[in-house]
């Protein structure tokens, strides 16, 4: 019995350690593409759903593998509020989702070799470790997007051409 469960314990480190490689090297435009992590969705309630499940309070409980791999975008904290960076932070959270999903999928293939008692264990083994964290990178998407928006606003209306009478006449010196 500790056999299997060694087995299966390297199986699903397999399992994340693959899936993170294989989204890691997926070019970054087929997110856009891909309404299952790219868009988000009325039922979350502009993120507010995921506020009610509490998840300000364990998310940060979470591993976050982000950097593990070379070439990978480290997610814990928020490292610039450049809107590039930001675009790209939001990008490679669809990149996290899109990596928790595929290693949750990988789970059906316990079906192929155990007994069905087994795959079904292994299904709910799957969500309640992929689950949480497809949650905080949607949950932080929608932060990351909505910050994106209002600095864009922001700059909008900094770089807005002023009123012809809000502009000092020429000669006239500006007030401090």
């Amino acid at each position: 019995m500790l056999n299997l469960l060694i087995l299966y314990g390297l199986i699903w480190t397999g399992f994340h350690l693959g899936a993170g490689y294989v989204a890691q090297r997926l070019p970054g435009r087929l997110f856009a593409d891909f309404p299952l992590v790219s868009r988000e969705y009325g039922w979350e309630d502009s993120g507010r759903l995921y506020e009610r499940l509490g998840i300000r309070w364990w998310k940060d409980h979470l591993p976050e593998a982000g950097g593990f791999l070379r070439g990978g975008f480290p997610k814990r904290h928020l490292q610039s509020g450049d809107p590039g960076y930001l675009g790209q932070f939001a990008l490679e959270t669809c990149r996290a989702e899109c990596s928790h999903w595929l290693t949750w999928s990988l789970a059906l293939t316990f079906f192929v070799w155990n007994p069905w008692q087994i795959g079904v264990v292994m299904l709910i083994y799957g969500a309640a470790s992929n689950l949480p964290c497809i949650l905080v990178q949607r949950y932080n998407r929608i932060r990351l997007r909505r910050v994106a928006r209002t600095l864009a606003r922001r700059a909008q209306r900094d770089d807005a051409a002023l009123p012809a009478h809000a502009l000092p006449r020429q000669g006239e010196r500006q007030r401090a």
